[in-house]
């Protein structure tokens, strides 16, 4: 399995980005996918999670409101869009899956998913 996220930039503040992952090698039928964010000098933080067709999706409190986790079966592909960027959004951002259930879990724990991007850069600042 290869995952591999895209899209990092530098945006300014109340700025928009779309955050996009790829992954080859396993069937998507049955899918769990999240972001993480790995803020400078904090933990990993999980963001967001969508499982197959939509029937489990979780935003972190951080993410309710200005961010849109969505999935694109045909190519295998989950995207994050993020609105009202702020500096303190400014972190690597981890894509991840499991697919072995459809399921996402309430705390969106890493511990849960078994496949991690390298991770793709992204930096809210004026």
């Amino acid at each position: 399995v290869h995952v591999g996220e895209f899209g990092g930039d530098l945006v300014q503040p109340g700025g928009s980005l779309k955050l996009s992952c790829v992954v080859s090698g396993i069937s998507f039928d049955r899918h769990a996918m999240a972001w993480f964010r790995r803020a400078p000098g904090k933990e990993r933080e999980g963001l967001s999670c969508i499982s197959t067709k939509d029937e489990f999706v979780e935003y972190a409190d951080s993410m309710k409101g200005r961010a849109t986790i969505s999935v694109d079966d045909a190519l295998n592909t989950v995207y994050l869009q993020m609105n009202n960027l702020q500096p303190e959004d400014t972190g690597v951002y981890y894509c991840a899956g499991r697919w072995i259930d459809d399921y996402c879990p309430g705390d969106i724990s890493d511990s849960y998913f078994s496949a991690w991007g390298q991770g793709t850069q992204v930096m809210v600042s004026a």
